[in-house]
Order: structure tokens, then sequence, then C-alpha cells
């Protein structure tokens, strides 16, 4: 009996039949991770851009338009129309404008105000209109869920109790004179 096995053993320690089927199984499930996280990262990149693009345009419009108060609502919609690829934008996105002082430097805070589909109430933002050659800090958060949240890069965002990722935009200007 060892004999037999020993001989079934060797013939099939020889036999290179289906070596490449092997490699193939190991290897795919590598293969669709990276092709995943590459098409996440390219539309979370997509989304970024065009949401950074949309701040821009507004703030432009805001510097140009001296001695206009511009509402939180007003300036939202303006850059969602402006950021495409954002679902669901206008309830997705939080605008946080802030008046920072050149003399006495506090810094920007930290904390970035977002939406949460999970909360019902939603916080509320810091929203100020700047005076006169101040130097104003608008911040943009958008919440937007991930397409593979399982697989890959979309598991490893930092996601809230909803599940969507957060993707924060900012810019700085002075408030031009009137």
């Amino acid at each position: 009996m060892s004999m037999r096995k020993k001989s079934f053993f060797s013939r099939f320690k020889r036999d290179e039949e289906g070596h490449a089927t092997i490699e193939f199984a190991i290897m795919v499930p590598f293969l669709f991770i990276i092709m995943l996280s590459a098409i996440e990262l390219g539309i979370l990149t997509m989304r970024y851009a065009f949401l950074e693009r949309g701040l821009d345009l507004v703030v432009r419009d805001i510097r140009l338009s001296t001695g206009t108060d511009f509402a939180h609502d007003t300036i939202r919609d303006e850059v969602c129309e402006h950021a495409a690829m954002i679902p669901d934008c206008s309830n997705n996105l939080k605008l946080e404008m802030i008046t920072l002082s050149l003399r006495e430097w506090t810094g920007v805070p930290s904390e970035t105000v977002c939406t949460n589909r999970s909360e019902d109430v939603q916080p509320v933002t810091t929203f100020a209109s700047g005076a006169e050659n101040e130097l104003m800090v608008l911040r943009v958060c958008a919440k937007v869920e991930p397409l593979f949240p399982t697989t890959g890069l979309g598991a490893t965002f930092d996601v809230d109790s909803a599940g969507d990722y957060s993707l924060i935009a900012s810019t700085a200007f002075v408030q031009e004179p009137r």
C-alpha cells in the first residue's frame, strides 16, 4: 500500500496540468481588488476636483461682487451647480464661512462641520459675511457614498454612521473694499 501511495504522489508531483488554473485562482481576486480600488480612486478624484472647481468659481463671484451679502443656501446652490459629480449635492453639502483676524491670529478651526444622513437634526455652521479687508475662509464638506464600500480602497475610508465619507475643500480670500 505504501508503494502505491508513493507512486501516486510521485506521479502527481510530476504532472503539470492545471498549474495555470491555480495561479489564476490565486491572483484574480487581487487583480479585482486593485481594479475596483482604481475605479473608486478615479471617481473620488473627479468628485473632489469638481468640488474644488465649483468652490473656486463661487469664491471668485463673491470677491467680484463687492458689497453683496451672500446667503448660505445661495452659495451652496451655486457650488452644487458647478460640482455636477456630487450626488444629491444640495442635501449633502455643508458650508462654513469663518472670519479670521490677521492681527490676533487664532488659526483655522480643525473641526469641520458636515452633514450626516443618519441624524435627524443637522448641525448649525458658522456663516458670517466679512467686513472690508477681512480674511475669510470658506470650507465646504460634501458627504458621498463609496461605490464599493466593502472592497479595496472603499473599505479603508473613514465613514460616518450612514456609511458616507467626507470630501472637504477650503479656500481663503480677502473681502474687497466697498
